[in-house]
């Protein structure tokens, strides 16, 4: 039978390079699991997925670390019943020492994993963006914590279909735990928040696309937590003018008495609203400058009052706090945009907030084509989410890498040839990932 290989065996292997300080950085990791078995193969299954190979699936990544001991390592990821709660934790924590703090983005949004057939667990006939059309797919909402344009996905959450919740054949099939219920994007999106704010993470403010912007509940949600938040909407969703007024209006001699005010101002759209202000409003606005020039867009702003309060009859609401409305115009259409910021907040600042969205679609890539996210073949609740987790402690630690990289000195900074950072089969003494080699330009 083959010999598991340890951490303390990958530090002796490979000292000076990345696998040794994979082993280093993975020790409190390690503490989290129960067993010892566990502790083995967690570094094996973090070598697979970081190491060279185009298919990061259990059976391929086996046969390259594991000396093709498949059983063991897919019992590990699939079926072994280790928690996950104490290295989310962990991971949070390290995510808040590398990126978190004021200046910081925590960005929410959801990602799609193309499946066949319907026996993965939460696979179904649901918008996929990754393809920009309903397909076959699973959906995780994503959390991710950035700054200075270095993103840490934090959190990785299936989305379960309503078609999953009755059926408890197919829920006991995959191991759907019996308190997962259906629960919309958004309110797993909140109880993430919740989950990683008492770990310790802290940010600036919260972004969202709108997928979830739209969605009043949610922002209601954020202000409830009194978050700063800035999100995409609808052309169509209903705002205030900033001086509406809202008043309960006088009891009459019959009847049931009004309990909610009414707004002396109709609603309107966003777009209307924004129409309102002409042309001249808008002003060209550089965020980033990016791998092809600077990005540029024209923006407008304008106070409003959200209409996010209670609903008074025929869809209205009564108003509810100040904020901006926020127009992104570009040639083809235009964006729309929520944020509660304050008064005192440039344009220019938050088209750069707004903007700051871009860089969870960075890591979705990398985490789908570098760490084989969306590579996972197993069908079970646990066993998916052992590999997002995995997935998203492989991405830290490249993180981490790569801020300490960027802060060496030019004369000491690692180096490879040109033929290995091109190649997808570096040999086991480079002294980083081959992933981080290719990629670290781009993503610095």
């Amino acid at each position: 039978m083959t010999t598991v290989l340890d951490v303390e065996v990958l530090a002796q292997s490979a000292a000076a390079g990345w696998e040794g300080r994979l082993a280093a950085w993975l020790e409190p990791y390690l503490r989290c699991f129960g067993h010892k078995a566990q502790r083995q193969w967690a570094p094996v299954y973090l070598q697979g997925l970081l190491g060279p190979g185009d298919r990061k699936s259990i059976q391929p990544m086996a046969s390259r670390v594991a000396r093709d001991d498949f059983w063991q390592l897919h019992h590990f990821v699939a079926t072994s019943g280790w928690d996950t709660s104490p290295l989310q934790t962990q991971l949070a924590r390290d995510a808040q020492a590398l990126v978190g703090g004021p200046d910081a983005h925590l960005i929410i949004d959801d990602t799609g994993l193309l499946k066949q057939g319907d026996h993965s667990v939460g696979v179904g006939h649901q918008y996929c963006g990754q393809v920009g059309k309903n397909a076959n797919c699973q959906v995780l909402v994503s959390v991710t914590l950035a700054r200075d344009e270095v993103p840490v996905p934090v959190a990785l959450r299936l989305f379960l279909p309503e078609a999953w919740v009755n059926d408890r054949k197919r829920r006991q099939r995959v191991g759907v735990p019996d308190g997962i219920d259906h629960r919309p994007k958004w309110q797993i999106a909140l109880d993430e928040i919740d989950r990683l704010r008492a770990a310790g993470v802290s940010f600036g403010d919260v972004l969202a696309d709108a997928g979830f912007g739209n969605v009043r509940d949610f922002r209601n949600g954020l202000t409830e937590r009194r978050l700063t938040w800035a999100v995409g909407i609808q052309s169509t969703t209903a705002v205030y003018p900033i001086d509406v007024q809202a008043r309960l209006p006088r009891r009459k001699a019959s009847g049931r008495p009004c309990i909610h005010p009414r707004p002396s101002q109709k609603q309107a759209t966003a777009k209307a609203l924004i129409a309102t202000l002409g042309s001249r409003a808008f002003r060209s606005i550089t965020w980033r400058t990016g791998t092809k020039g600077e990005l540029t867009a024209r923006f407008a702003a304008v106070r409003v009052r959200l209409a996010d309060g209670p609903e008074i009859r025929g869809g209205q609401h009564v108003p509810s706090e100040d904020g901006w409305l926020v127009c992104e115009r570009r040639s083809n259409e235009d964006k729309f945009y929520l944020t509660n910021h304050g008064t005192d907040v440039a344009l220019d600042q938050l088209a750069a907030v707004i903007k700051a969205r871009w860089s969870c679609e960075q890591a979705h890539q990398q985490l789908k084509e570098e760490l084989g996210l969306d590579h996972f073949e197993g069908r079970s609740w646990n066993g998916l989410h052992h590999h997002l987790l995995l997935t998203m402690m492989a991405f830290l630690f490249l993180q981490t890498l790569r801020c300490e990289e960027k802060k060496r000195p030019a004369t000491q900074a690692v180096s490879a040839p040109r033929a290995q950072r091109d190649s997808d089969i570096a040999g086991q003494d480079c002294p980083l990932p081959p992933m981080l080699l290719r990629r670290a330009p781009a993503l610095a």
